[in-house]
């Protein structure tokens, strides 16, 4: 993303919360507001999938040898890919990070490398709603297995069961979505995050957020939650 015009001050902020509660959604509406730039590691992975391996910069060429070999990538690799990344944590924007870090020896290093470039965070949003209601969220949705759009059965519904809008492929419930794993999955993501929400707590810059409502709701919640923080 080339570098963007802040609005108002520039916003340095981490993004947390579990599966299903709506961390892309609120990424999409504070880097449109903010004017941030935004830093996905989900996304850097599904471009080192889908991308040729020898036009990989070195970090993403081991990201992608570690998926290929359907292992978790690991913590200096991630790491490596955001250093090469330096130019979104100095944009004159501010920066989103969405998916990183995901535990206290990433954020440790992240700190480092921040303070390094002269640059402190904003604020650490983490986002919280009530396991049945992620469970809700998430058993309802689906995708796509042509163009991997994704639908609510209840929110946001094809036009045609089952059938995509914009290709016509058939939907499918992804298996970590059922409703047996979504449980093992968030009973592992509460006990990851924990030592990582309260290492931001320490440094006074953890936001907690009610994720229920409307997403435009949850964006004001944000911002008013940070106002009273601040």
């Amino acid at each position: 993303m080339p570098p963007r015009t802040p609005l108002g001050k520039a916003w340095r902020i981490i993004l947390l919360g579990a599966p299903g509660v709506g961390k892309g959604t609120q990424a999409d509406r504070l880097c449109e507001r903010l004017g941030t730039c935004r830093l996905s590691t989900g996304d850097v992975f599904r471009a080192a999938k889908g991308g040729n391996e020898a036009g990989l910069s070195p970090a993403l060429r081991n990201a992608f040898q570690s998926i290929k070999r359907g292992e978790l990538v690991p913590d200096e690799t991630v790491l490596d890919m955001v250093g090469e990344r330096l130019g979104c944590l100095n944009c004159s924007g501010g920066f989103l990070l969405d998916g990183f870090p995901r535990t206290v020896a990433q954020a440790e290093a992240l700190e480092k490398l921040l303070t390094s470039r002269g640059v402190q965070l904003t604020v650490v949003f983490n986002y919280v709603l009530p396991l049945e209601q992620i469970a809700a969220r998430i058993g309802n949705r689906r995708s796509c297995s042509g163009c991997k759009a994704t639908y609510h059965l209840t929110n946001q519904p094809p036009a045609a069961a089952g059938i995509c809008d914009h290709c016509g492929g058939k939907l499918f419930q992804r298996e970590d979505d059922q409703p047996e794993l979504l449980r093992a999955r968030m009973v592992t993501y509460q006990n990851a995050t924990k030592p990582l929400t309260d290492f931001y707590h320490r440094r006074n810059l953890l936001v907690n957020v009610s994720a229920e409502g409307t997403p435009e709701a949850i964006y004001k919640r944000a911002r008013l939650s940070f106002l009273a923080h601040s």
